[in-house]
């Protein structure tokens, strides 16, 4: 039988927490991770979702892909941010890599190249 993994927002957490120089700071109220002072992740009060940069023109091909994971809330529709529900997240790899785009979107690039390449079925890096 298969075990199900449960998503949460400590699994954004833990996984944010262990890309190189990011910090998690206070922000209107929620969480949000950055590196290098820029922010690549906001987990709203609800915790059931995260949001992560994505350039517009791939959010539009996120959103008509998969609309039960992907949208975009009409006050931030002009922004480079998509939203992620966890529940709807098959497993930590796939959080990992959502994540870890969005870092690297952030991210200087001497940092991009020294990331660690990740494990499957571990949800971390290498």
């Amino acid at each position: 039988m298969a075990t199900v993994t449960v998503i949460d927002a400590e699994d954004v957490r833990r996984i944010a927490l262990s890309l190189p120089q990011t910090v998690e700071k206070e922000a209107w109220s929620m969480p949000t991770f950055r590196v290098a002072g820029k922010m690549f992740i906001t987990v709203p009060d609800d915790q059931s979702s995260f949001a992560v940069r994505c350039p517009r023109h791939e959010r539009t091909e996120l959103i008509a892909a998969e609309p039960e994971k992907f949208w975009v809330p009409s006050h931030e529709a002009s922004s480079a941010w998509v939203r992620v529900r966890l529940g709807a997240l098959e497993d930590l790899d796939e959080l990992r890599d959502i994540l870890v785009d969005s870092w690297k979107q952030a991210a200087p690039e001497r940092l991009v190249d020294a990331l660690p390449t990740s494990e499957p079925g571990t949800g971390t890096g290498a």
